[in-house]
């Protein structure tokens, strides 16, 4: 199944596909919510999972396809290389990381990898990996620290351009606290400024 917001991603990968006898493009779903609801109807060997989906984004619907069917392999399929994007994708179970726009060969062979056990990863996307993290102390080995509920809502507040006393006012918490709610996303996302923060809730749609 071919997960992407444009089904016109989905035609092309199956034109792309059309002569090969062993891989079969079965779905497309534009939406997280609706992968999951193929995946219990259809039956399918792997996921080509976009990271930036409406709703649901990537990243957690990797998350729920590890939980509700971990039989699934998953190969995140995406322009997006930030080791942010790449080690979250990894982390929530995908087993590669395809970036867009590379030759067939190179989509036909992360498909035959990832279906034979092992793990495949983009140049530009292993290359961002071995670079590990520029800003921040987080280590690729360290355990995984996702963002709360309250963190997500926070960032995307911010991404709407609102203050931190608008965002206290909604939130119903003080300007200290979203300042220091602030400070951890930076820490957590690997980013330097507000227009990290932006471009973090742009890149996962979620605004």
């Amino acid at each position: 199944m071919v997960a992407d917001a444009l089904e016109l991603v989905c035609d092309g990968l199956r034109v792309r596909l059309s002569d090969r006898d062993d891989i079969h493009v079965v779905a497309h779903a534009s939406t997280g919510n609706r992968v999951l609801e193929l995946l219990a109807t259809t039956p399918m060997d792997l996921v080509l999972l976009e990271v930036s989906l409406p709703g649901m984004d990537g990243i957690d619907t990797a998350r729920a396809i590890r939980k509700q069917f971990p039989q699934v392999r998953m190969l995140a399929h995406s322009s997006l290389t930030e080791i942010e994007y790449v080690n979250s994708m990894l982390i929530e179970g995908a087993s590669g990381y395809l970036v867009k726009g590379g030759p067939r060969e190179e989509l036909v062979l992360a498909i035959r990898t990832v279906m034979s056990g092992k793990r495949y990863l983009s140049e530009a996307a292993q290359r961002n990996v071995d670079a590990g993290y520029a800003y921040t102390e987080k280590r690729m080995d360290g355990e995984y620290i996702g963002l709360t509920a309250r963190e997500r809502e926070i960032i995307r507040l911010v991404a709407m351009e609102r203050t931190n006393g608008e965002i206290a006012a909604v939130l119903f918490i003080s300007e200290d606290t979203v300042k220091t709610h602030r400070k951890h996303l930076m820490t957590k996302l690997n980013v330097r400024s507000v227009a990290g923060l932006v471009k973090y809730a742009i890149d996962r749609r979620w605004v």
